[in-house]
């Protein structure tokens, strides 16, 4: 009668925080490394390719050589345009096949690293940096990191 169900035997999985010394190896110095920059823009944004051009002059004012530039928009086609604000995906903000370009293009390349344009969550760092091979990081950590 007081037997427990099956879901209720599992062990709880328990969220462990990341240690203080991994958050900061994630923070990049971007002077003297080779990095991707990977822009997602909805396709409202109609100056996208401003602003991909201006992180990577600000990537490149930090000492970064630039070496591949890939875009994700949103909305494009019919489908888009209902789930536009949301990310292809909330584990990687990006959609699988575009994942794969970003890391054939970081393998060519022989980048060091992969900036977004957009913020990332701690989640999707760490998945993206799995995913990549290399760090993947931020802008806005990149210009904080100074």
């Amino acid at each position: 009668m007081d037997q427990l169900r099956r879901r209720d035997r599992r062990p709880v999985r328990r969220r462990v925080p990341p240690e203080p010394a991994r958050r900061r190896a994630s923070r990049l110095t971007v002077a003297g490394a080779d990095v991707v920059v990977v822009g997602y823009f909805s396709a409202k944004e109609k100056d996208f390719a401003t602003r991909m051009a201006s992180a990577a002059a600000e990537l490149e004012a930090r000492g970064a050589r630039v070496v591949g530039r890939i875009v994700q928009r949103r909305g494009v086609s019919d489908g888009g345009v209902q789930r536009m604000g949301l990310p292809h995906s909330s584990r990687t903000l990006l959609s699988n096949g575009k994942v794969r370009e970003v890391a054939d293009a970081r393998v060519r390349a022989d980048a060091d690293a992969v900036v977004f344009v957009a913020a990332l969550t701690e989640r999707q760092r760490r998945a993206l940096t799995v995913l990549l091979g290399c760090p993947a990081v931020s802008l806005a950590e990149v210009l904080a990191a100074r």
